[in-house]
């Protein structure tokens, strides 16, 4: 349409000059002016027919973008047209799916309408019969109460009783049944280990007390410790923090102290006073001082020495002092330094004979009774006190658990510390390992007798200590305990006696019963 207005207006023009020359023109050039509009129509000729061309082309452009642009809007409706038909499905299926549900939630209020009117029926249908039950009960209950004659809560403390005896009969049974297969499968190789252990391990103890005695060569000696007034033995016991017992007994006065080196140093100081001659507070002091000194650099030298024979390396520097002070320690007569070593040999041994690392046997074995070192200063058993020792100075999780776990005082998570538990008893109770005075060893006889019997309700008639404490021979009535019940016996005695008793090593419960039919044959004259 833009090319068809130029066309139409460039003719217009065309006109206007024509009419303009023939307007304002003079005749003798009318024929240029004729030819002029010859060329003028021709013009106009070629433009008009560009002019049609141009229109064509524009309506063949305008027919190609009405065709495109019906094209677009056809496929637009139609995806339009397809969104509508699926959002129409959706819809219809959510209320298809609507309707089910509705249906469905209608059924199941019917089925629980049901169902709650049938467990009503069936309460109330119980509570009759519960009511009737009970009724029964209570007649069944007079009744019994007429024939047996006893009350309800005879009966019942009888029926428990019974049940008691029976899961108790039961409870003996199976642990016969396990005791049994464990013995079987564990006895023989645990002899094999400990006795090749023993056989290559054996040295011999030192025993020490709790008193030291110095020998005095004079009762004028023995004055002049005592001192004017006492001041020197009352300077002497504070400088050294033990009790000094002077009697009357010639030639000897008597060091007292539970720290064992404490009272090292005392006996050592004492000596050298009485040697040199020259007695008083100040000297006290002096020779006091040099004398801890000197037990102080043994000490070391001993721990180091103990830790280089046993070849344990990596140990923290504040342990090996506390080693050394294990010489002046004591347990049931037993020297606690030589018994650690002793029971580090004897867990390497007992960890080769199982394959395992005996050098780290070694180590838990050595540190095992650490905590005595240091147990008269810090409150606590020695195995806990020993294991937050080696927790405090970096060692193994394995060295804490034998150091805490070796007297079974918490329960062991790992192997070497029942090798250190085993290795313990077989030092501690060894013949001649541990000494006790005959006081204590009747003492110990009698409570261990005394702990059996307090077991008579189940059936125990009496028992006997033997072996030096070693075992308890306990005497059961054929007629009231039967085998199982024996080995339950002998199993809640052992846990009295560790519960009550604290003793070296182990102590063996043998229960026998015995089951004697007697008849007599009498002569008939």
């Amino acid at each position: 349409m833009t090319t068809i207005l130029i066309v139409v207006a460039a003719v217009c023009g065309l006109v206007a000059v024509v009419l303009a020359v023939l307007m304002f023109g003079t005749r003798s050039k009318l024929a240029e002016y004729q030819n002029a509009g010859t060329k003028a129509a021709e013009i106009l000729a070629e433009a008009t027919k560009k002019a049609e061309q141009a229109a064509k082309l524009a309506e063949v452009q305008a027919r190609d973008v009405v065709l495109q642009a019906k094209d677009k809007f056809e496929k637009e409706s139609e995806s339009t047209r397809h969104e509508l038909r699926e959002l129409e499905r959706r819809l219809s299926k959510r209320e298809d799916s609507a309707s089910e549900q509705a249906d469905l939630l209608v059924r199941k209020e019917k089925m629980i309408e049901s169902m709650e009117r049938r467990t009503n029926e069936k309460e109330t249908q119980l509570d009759a019969k519960r009511k009737e039950l009970d009724k029964t009960l209570a007649d069944q209950t007079e009744q019994l109460k007429r024939v047996s004659g006893l009350s309800r809560e005879q009966a019942q403390e009888m029926f428990l009783t019974r049940i008691r005896q029976e899961m108790e009969h039961e409870e003996a049974e199976i642990v016969k049944a396990l005791v049994d297969k464990a013995n079987e499968e564990a006895t023989d190789r645990a002899r094999n280990i400990v006795v090749q252990a023993i056989q290559r391990m054996a040295s011999e103890f030192t025993t020490q007390s709790t008193v030291s005695s110095i020998d005095i060569p004079s009762d004028e000696m023995k004055g002049r410790v005592i001192g004017r007034e006492g001041r020197n033995i009352r300077a002497f016991e504070k400088a050294t923090g033990v009790d000094v017992i002077v009697d009357d007994t010639p030639g000897v006065i008597v060091v007292s102290a539970h720290d064992s080196v404490r009272r090292e140093i005392a006996r050592r100081a004492m000596g050298k006073l009485i040697l040199d001659g020259r007695i008083h507070p100040a000297r006290i002091e002096e020779v006091v001082a040099e004398t801890q000194k000197e037990i102080e650099h043994q000490i070391d030298e001993v721990g180091k020495r103990v830790v280089l024979d046993m070849k344990v390396r990596g140990l923290n520097a504040k342990l090996i002092p506390l080693l050394g002070r294990l010489q002046f320690r004591t347990s049931y007569g037993q020297n606690v330094l030589q018994h650690s070593v002793e029971v580090a040999n004897l867990s390497s041994m007992i960890a080769e004979q199982l394959g395992l690392d005996a050098t780290l046997a070694r180590r838990c074995g050595l540190l095992h009774d650490i905590g005595k070192a240091v147990d008269h200063e810090v409150e606590g058993g020695h195995p806990a006190i020993g294991a937050d020792l080696c927790r405090r100075y970096g060692e193994r999780p394995e060295v804490i658990d034998s150091v805490g776990g070796h007297h079974d005082i918490k329960p062991a998570s790992d192997i070497y510390s029942w090798i250190v538990s085993a290795a313990d008893a077989v030092s501690a109770s060894r013949p001649g390992a541990r000494r006790e005075s005959i006081e204590r060893y009747v003492q110990r006889l009698e409570k261990l007798e005394a702990i059996a019997m307090k077991f008579q309700p189940q059936g125990v008639e009496s028992a006997f200590a033997i072996q030096a404490g070693r075992e308890v021979r306990v005497l059961v009535n054929a007629e009231r305990a039967d085998d199982a019940m024996a080995m339950k016996l002998a199993r809640d005695i052992a846990n009295q006696i560790e519960t009550e008793l604290t003793f070296p090593g182990e102590v063996r419960i043998t229960c026998i019963r015995e089951k004697r039919a007697i008849e007599y044959a009498r002569y008939a004259s």
